[in-house]
């Protein structure tokens, strides 16, 4: 399996939907316990993920962020469970630091939704731990006074993507499309995500996984321009060839050879 492409999120105080959504076909099934989770349920679904995992469930819990008074209670409970990974959400360099910290050695998902954790993109990118950069739009919009979720925040994402590379990152991963019954919309959205470098997306239904995981797959031309560029380079011995009546130059190479990793067996 590569990266994963779909993050699936599931209400924490539902345990009744975990197994569905751990076999619904996204790569990462992400347990909420925080927006999703009323403050009268934060308790009950601390429980329930310890026992899914306690269990042998595997996935990823999204915690309370740290301006909460349930921050605390949520990293003493994943200490103990050390085959969970964590999405932060309201990441700053600061807060991400005290995961980091609590959870040493446990790959963290920074979720970037406010306008003081884009500003410190690099503070938050730095930290150790931090494997991905998520972008919650949704959020970030309401702090940012920005009314749109779409194309509108795209120089935001832009420098998401610029912040992932600089640190060594992983490619980013998208937010949520919110119109989940709107197949046309979820389509754009992958494949703008897709063409300014995201390779994973945020799903708030099952029925979002399948497109997400297509969306952000190498097309069968994309595999076979691929395969193309590395048997010229191989052929060639290293000197200089061309490909479909373009030079063959190393960037080309790196870039068909990336798209030649992200192809999955049985997909």
């Amino acid at each position: 399996m590569t990266l994963p492409r779909s993050y699936l999120f599931v209400p924490g105080h539902r345990p009744d939907r975990f197994a569905k959504a751990a076999s619904s076909g996204a790569h990462q099934m992400i347990i909420d316990l925080e927006d999703a989770v009323g403050p009268g349920e934060k308790e009950l679904a601390r429980r329930n993920v310890a026992d899914w995992f306690n269990g042998g469930g595997t996935g990823m819990v999204r915690i309370n962020s740290a301006e909460t008074s349930w921050f605390g209670a949520d990293l003493d409970v994943l200490a103990n469970l050390e085959n969970a990974t964590v999405m932060v959400p309201k990441a700053v360099g600061r807060s991400i630091s005290r995961v980091a910290e609590r959870l040493p050695g446990r790959s963290l998902i920074a979720l970037v939704e406010s306008v003081d954790g884009f500003v410190g993109l690099g503070d938050v990118a730095r930290v150790p731990g931090v494997s991905r950069l998520a972008f919650g739009n949704l959020d970030f919009g309401t702090d940012a006074r920005i009314p749109g979720t779409g194309s509108v925040l795209d120089p935001a994402r832009f420098q998401i993507v610029i912040a992932s590379r600089h640190a060594g990152l992983h490619p980013p991963v998208d937010g949520v499309t919110v119109s989940f019954g709107d197949e046309a919309e979820l389509q754009s959205d992958i494949q703008r995500a897709r063409q300014m470098g995201f390779t994973a997306k945020l799903c708030i239904h099952p029925r979002q996984v399948e497109n997400v995981n297509t969306g952000f797959s190498p097309t069968d031309d994309e595999i076979a321009w691929a395969r193309r560029i590395v048997a010229a380079d191989r052929d060639s011995g290293g000197a200089a060839t061309q490909v479909d009546g373009k030079m063959v130059d190393r960037p080309m190479i790196e870039r068909a050879n990336t798209i030649l990793s992200e192809i999955v067996v049985g997909e």
